[in-house]
């Protein structure tokens, strides 16, 4: 090829590049652009507390530039209102951990309390043996006599607490809220030396130059694409249905309804979550299919359904999940009055007396002096609160890094964008607010740190409840045996007891609490795998 040739191709191929980059120039040129230092992607808890606490520092706000985008409609959530015996269907467990997170960036006073409800005692039980565990805030150890907290979390909506952080910003001053506005694409600044800032590009035509992206933007998150960063995990084979329930308060011989009650069954767990004194919210995992008919069906028929979840023996429970999908999959809905009927005669055949807390349908217990076993198991369900049935996929998922690095440098992700856990502990949010403390806490130029730090914490939680999920989805005698043995065990060692109760609860802003929960539960599992072995060995043995 000629000298002539070679340079004719060269300007063809150099004018190309210059055209492209020139149009990209014209695509932009008419946009505002907005230099921030630090731009937040999301407005869901998670996001907004992170912008609360960036406030609440008075270096950070005097010197910091801060923007957060929202796609969604923030001032619908800084106006939020329902009636006080209604309630929302996304609730969270807020451990002590983050509520003096909350408190020490002054957002908690925000949060409307008459709608929040102390967990006192939580009840755990296995529900194929009936193995039991209590934890009861009264037996938290004390600093010097007096102890830190009568309550291990508080319960709260998801919408109570992002109003609160809303009226939070509202009154503060260093943050511009970007609402209404879905994030286009996040493009590298072309710029000498691949120092460049992300250029995240707004529907409005807005361009922010960011000098650090925070990913608060969920599972599926545009910056965690952006950085380049992948994930691993895997979806869960079961499905989450929650409600807000209606039922009678507890009489004058119990305690408040201030107790959080899970059972663990072999589709998954049921746990009741109180609310108020007449109000408590559902979390039920089961398998998808019986997810969705549950979801379709009568709403009395999923009242029934949860009275006997907490109530029948897990073989009963089995077949009234066999009558359910069975009239799904011809396309009927079972009536009412049919499940009624069926829990009546599982009731009589299981020999549960009618004056007994574990009779459901046919229960006589009205009023006056309680069943000797009326708290080990929640109050009776009456309805379910209109429009708050709702159904959504459970998975685990961590980010293999929490900063971005090469192209996708100056991101850092927090919350849901980084990881995602089985909700079976109710640690979903406190983890993304753990998130949230720290890189508040971390100077936003070295983020090291805080990647050291919440990755580990985040991680052993994960781990804990991966495993959890895995070792009471099984009905191998010899693992239901170790764990219902183990559990016992667990349940009369009172100092045991209290460490994974200042866990679930929290206390200041250590990690050691998280690190003791994880080593114990993965040395609890270690024992159950060597006896899942053990049976599964035993069942080919039987076969053969």
């Amino acid at each position: 090829m000629s000298m002539t040739v070679q340079c004719s191709l060269s300007r063809k191929v150099l004018g190309g590049v210059l055209c492209r980059r020139k149009a990209i120039c014209r695509a932009y040129s008419t946009e505002s652009i907005l230099n921030k230092d630090v731009v937040i992607v999301g407005g869901g808890p998670v996001g907004l507390a992170l912008a609360s606490a960036l406030s609440s520092n008075k270096l950070v706000r005097e010197s910091v530039k801060v923007a957060l985008v929202e796609a969604g409609d923030l001032s619908k959530l800084r106006d939020w209102s329902l009636p006080f015996d209604t309630y929302s269907n996304r609730v969270s467990s807020i451990t002590n951990t983050s509520r003096n997170f909350l408190e020490d960036i002054g957002a908690w006073g925000y949060v409307d309390t008459s709608r929040t409800s102390p967990v006192r005692e939580m009840q755990v039980w296995d529900g194929i043996s009936d193995a039991r565990m209590t934890f009861d805030a009264a037996e938290l150890p004390s600093a010097g006599g007096v102890a830190e907290s009568s309550e291990m979390a508080r319960l709260t909506e998801n919408l109570n607490l992002q109003r609160a952080l809303l009226r939070h910003l509202a009154n503060a001053e260093g943050i511009q809220l970007l609402q209404k506005v879905r994030v286009d694409s996040i493009q590298r600044e072309d710029k000498e030396g691949g120092n460049g800032w992300p250029l995240v590009h707004l529907s409005d035509g807005t361009t922010i130059r960011a000098r650090l992206l925070v990913g608060a933007d969920g599972f599926n998150s545009p910056v965690r694409s952006y950085a380049g960063i992948s994930s691993y995990g895997w979806s869960y084979d079961t499905q989450a249905v929650v409600a807000t329930l209606n039922h009678p308060p507890r009489g004058a011989f119990q305690r408040p309804n201030h107790t959080a009650y899970q059972r663990f069954l072999p589709t998954g767990p049921i746990a009741f979550l109180p609310l108020s004194p007449t109000v408590s919210s559902l979390v039920w995992s089961t398998k998808p299919r019986l997810a969705a008919a549950l979801c379709k069906s009568d709403p009395e028929v999923l009242v029934n359904m949860i009275n006997a979840a907490f109530r029948l023996p897990e073989v009963s429970i089995r077949y009234l999940h066999e009558r359910i999908l069975e009239a799904d999959s011809a396309d009927n809905i079972i009536s009412h009055e049919l499940i009624r009927d069926e829990i009546a005669f599982r009731e009589k055949s299981h020999n549960i007396s009618k004056y007994s807390a574990y009779a459901s349908v046919t229960s006589a217990v009205s009023g006056g002096i309680p069943p000797n076993d009326a708290e080990s198991i929640p109050p009776l369900v009456t309805s379910v609160q209109p429009g708050t049935i709702a159904s959504f996929p459970l998975r685990n998922n961590h980010a293999e890094s929490y900063l971005g690095e090469g192209p996708g440098s100056r991101t850092v992700l927090v919350g849901d964008a980084a990881h995602t856990i089985h909700p079976l502990a109710g640690q979903g949010l406190n983890l993304g607010l753990g998130d949230a403390e720290c890189l508040a806490r971390c100077s936003y130029t070295a983020l090291r740190p805080y990647a050291r730090e919440r990755y580990f914490a985040n991680h052993k939680m994960m781990s804990a409840v991966d495993k959890l999920h895995k070792i009471y989805s099984s009905t191998l005698e010899p693992v239901v045996w170790a764990r219902s043995m183990g559990l016992e065990v667990l349940n009369e060692l009172d100092s045991v007891k209290a460490a994974l109760m200042m866990d679930a609860g929290g206390g200041r802003y250590g990690g050691s609490r998280w690190e003791v929960l994880g080593r114990g539960v993965e040395v609890f599992a270690s024992g159950l795998s060597a006896a899942r072995a053990l049976g599964q060995s035993i069942g080919r043995m039987q076969k053969n």
